[in-house]
């Protein structure tokens, strides 16, 4: 099988196959995106005018059985940061990409026809109109898809927050139900996709001819190696940590430590914390008739996520991630599981980022439009972005947008973007790597929540503020390469503890691509994408004073460890140095 690029021209309702470039054909995912970004995109762009491009690239591996490794990457200049971005999602739209001999999807100038649906199977690519599903929630339109062109196909989806150009806007990506429930979410992605006049984008793969290996014996034994150390390591194993309790096990593991933000980055621990925990949500899925543990994808060995549904089994949500309970709960002094599945539904409902949307509700509330605990108000300062009111445009624009109209100070965002789950004046190791990182703050550009509290590839005290500026460089390093390879990140857990996993995962990409690679060339391969992705925020005019997090986690002490975030300045421009 050749695989090819798919080239999308909204202005002229051009689509074209094109051969892949010798320098593109050992990348995949976030490596592909970024190089394509990187040589495609003006830096200094506007990100919603007519010379942004939305790129959509499987991993290396993606769409063979080598375990979870159903991801995709979906790149552009973020509206958000202003600089390139990378949102990565699981999901079998990712595997049907592969499958089908896409290397990537290019979408680019704009349509003045109205809203497109992009349409792709083993035999071309068309656009068709796809107006009738503006201004709806996801959820019903995902479902008029499915019964117009098949259950069984993807559907990469732009929701109405991103028809307003909101910058909180991410990539909806169906679930295995169907559901538009996985999202690429942070940067504002779902705007560049909606500004191109694209709508949809729906795969159907059947007559797909497979991902070609060229070295099948290596890629069987990479994937035995690999499948082996996810089996047998605590945290990925079947009945492990993550396939009993999902990502939601770190609430009650990070409040303890003293780093779940709580009410706008104000504490870091509550005892509240636990109602939202891991161990309560799947208490109480088994009691509504939801499911876990549940797969992201099709061959995924983990299964961390679930189903979450209202107490009668009904409106199925999908997926509640500790992310989305952490800032739509705790983040907004929210502590009732029901409350906050509603919230995460009308979130994938209107096709906003969680993360973004729970920390901008967090700062409305501390700017005076509802009071912290006040899950009604939450879920109509959320409705207005689907009314498309005047506040609506306001909140769909994110964290920092919000709290300057606002004139609130405590603003937790780095390069515009929201903070996820974990403050940093709790876990050091992860305040650089949301300072450092080209994509603004990012948990899972370098997540060294692993070492710093749950031991994995070593121990870091996670108040201790030296040494965290090579943790969170070497992480950086290797979770660009787990990205672009198209493995989801939580393999790092074993691929971190368990030698064999790590050479498993090469051998895998070895053996997609006929290389030679070894684990030795894992930091320089992670280097280089970041290397790209850094020259290109330097043209954009990102500098290392951008390198920095917000002003009043230097000043303003954490309970309960009343701790600041005082990694030195030299340390932070010393990671990329």
């Amino acid at each position: 099988m050749v695989q090819k690029i798919l080239r999308v021209d909204m202005e002229n309702r051009e689509i074209e196959y094109e051969s892949v470039p010798e320098e593109y054909k050992s990348l995949g995912g976030r490596g592909l995106t970024s190089k394509i970004v990187s040589d495609e995109v003006p830096p200094k762009c506007h990100p919603l005018g007519p010379n942004n491009k939305l790129v959509i690239a499987p991993g290396i591996v993606t769409g063979t059985n080598a375990p979870s490794s159903g991801r995709l990457s979906a790149g552009g200049k973020s509206p958000l940061t202003g600089g390139i971005k990378e949102a990565n999602a699981g999901t079998s739209f990712a595997q049907m990409l592969g499958r089908l001999g896409i290397k990537a999807i290019i979408v680019e100038g704009q349509s003045e026809n109205g809203y497109q649906l992009l349409s792709i199977n083993n035999d071309g690519a068309e656009l068709n109109d796809a107006e009738q599903w503006s201004g709806r929630g996801l959820y019903e339109a995902y479902e008029d898809i499915r019964n117009e062109f098949g259950e069984d196909v993807g559907i990469c989806g732009a929701g109405v927050s991103a028809e307003l150009n909101g910058m909180n806007s991410g990539l909806a990506f169906n679930d295995i139900e169907g559901r538009p429930s996985r999202y690429a979410g942070r940067g504002g992605l779902g705007a560049v996709m909606a500004s191109r006049g694209l709508k949809f984008i729906v795969l159907n793969q059947k007559g797909a001819p497979g991902v070609e290996i060229e070295d099948k014996e290596t890629f069987e034994e990479g994937r035995k190696k690999l499948e082996k150390a996810l089996g047998k390591h605590d945290v990925t194993k079947p009945e492990g940590t993550l396939n009993t309790y999902g990502t939601d096990a770190l609430i009650n593991v990070i409040n303890e430590a003293g780093a779940l933000p709580q009410r706008n980055f104000s504490d870091g621990r509550d005892d509240e914390s636990a109602k939202v925990s891991g161990e309560e949500k799947a208490k109480q899925i088994e009691k509504r008739g939801g499911e876990r543990p549940h797969m992201c994808s099709p061959g995924c060995v983990i299964q961390c996520s679930e189903v979450w549904t209202k107490p009668d089994g009904e409106d199925p949500v999908g997926v509640l991630e500790y992310e989305s309970v952490w800032a739509l709960g705790p983040n907004c002094g929210i502590y009732d599981l029901e409350i906050i599945g509603e919230l995460n539904r009308a979130c994938n409902d209107l096709g906003v980022d969680t993360i973004e949307m729970g920390n901008t509700i967090a700062v409305a509330m501390e700017g005076g439009l509802a009071d912290f605990g006040d899950g009604e108000r939450a879920m109509e300062l959320i409705e207005e972005i689907g009314e498309g009111t005047s506040l609506g445009k306001v909140l769909a624009n994110g964290t920092e947008h919000t709290a300057r109209t606002l004139g609130v100070s405590r603003v937790p965002t780095v390069k515009g973007q929201a903070m996820p789950a974990y403050d940093p004046r709790a876990i050091k190791g992860i305040g650089v790597t949301y300072a450092t990182t080209p994509m603004g703050a990012d948990h899972t550009a370098g997540y060294a929540v692993a070492t710093e509290i749950m031991g994995v590839g070593g121990e870091a005290d996670p108040l201790e503020k030296s040494g965290k500026a090579e943790l969170s460089r070497n992480l950086q390093r290797s979770t660009a390469v787990i990205d672009t390879a198209g493995y989801c990140l939580f393999t790092a857990f074993a691929v971190m503890d368990i030698p064999e996993g790590l050479e498993g995962m090469v051998e895998t990409v070895n053996g997609v691509l006929g290389t030679d690679l070894t684990t030795e060339d894992v930091p320089e391969l992670g280097k280089q994408v970041l290397e790209t992705e850094r020259e290109f925020n330097k043209e954009a005019g990102f500098s290392n004073a951008d390198d920095r997090l917000p002003e009043f986690m230097r000043e303003e002490k954490l309970p309960p460890h009343n701790e600041v975030f005082d990694v030195p300045e030299e340390d932070l421009d010393s990671v990329f140095s």
